[in-house]
């Protein structure tokens, strides 16, 4: 009798996991990710610790977007109609897995980067090296305090990626120009990167977006931590 609850339950369970990848896009797009990060994990050979640290992540995130997609089925299921209520439960969900996906995405760039660096400079031929280290962390921490910005300040105006207080766009535009302009002494290439970033800027104004003052926050946002983190950690 045991073993029969044990079977069914086993057979329960993996219907389950596979009509999320049947029916789930993103489950499926998760599946071919994984799939192909584990073979790249064989080529460079890489430790027990290694394979257990990547294939704890890749679990990770396939477990928040079965739980997601369980949650949004029982919601649906229990109220049948719109509630404010239950958007904002299936986007605290989605944000579960979107959460997982950036740490499963910070997990393999830790892995993988000094495997793949020097394997293309190999095949380029002698690359300059930038700075990529502090751009990926100056660029997370905007992200961040964008996010967090909006989220304190915009009073319902527009959302966390488009409207609201601060320009997304312009902090990472002017985070980018800074960063450029501390690791090359070409005043065209600073000046063009300065003249994108404007551009980007007066684009969401003119699209009616953000506000002038919002592009503005915006970009001393991204030149205040462009210069924080280059000037600080970059010699």
């Amino acid at each position: 009798m045991k073993k029969r609850s044990f079977l069914k339950s086993f057979n329960y369970a993996t219907n389950g996991l596979v009509q999320t990848f049947k029916t789930e896009r993103n489950m499926r797009i998760h599946f071919i990710i994984a799939g192909a990060v584990l073979v790249m994990a064989l080529i460079f050979e890489f430790s027990k610790l290694e394979f257990i640290s990547l294939f704890g992540a890749i679990v990770l995130v396939l477990f928040a977007e079965m739980i997601n997609t369980a949650l949004e089925y029982a919601v649906d299921a229990a109220v049948g109609e719109y509630h404010p209520l239950v958007k904002l439960c299936k986007d605290i969900a989605a944000g579960a897995v979107l959460l997982t996906a950036f740490y499963a995405l910070f997990v393999g760039y830790l892995l993988f980067y000094d495997r793949l660096v020097p394997a293309g400079e190999n095949f380029f031929g002698v690359i300059h090296r930038n700075p990529i280290h502090l751009t990926i962390i100056a660029i997370s921490l905007t992200v961040l305090l964008i996010i967090a910005l909006k989220s304190r300040y915009s009073k319902h105006r527009g959302t966390y990626f488009q409207g609201g207080t601060v320009s997304g766009h312009a902090a990472i535009s002017f985070l980018l120009a800074t960063i450029i302009s501390f690791n090359t002494q070409d005043l065209l290439v600073i000046s063009l990167a300065y003249v994108l970033a404007i551009l980007v800027s007066e684009s969401r104004v003119e699209g009616k977006i953000h506000k002038p003052i919002d592009v503005f926050y915006g970009g001393i946002l991204g030149i205040l931590i462009g210069i924080l983190i280059f000037s600080i950690f970059g010699n």
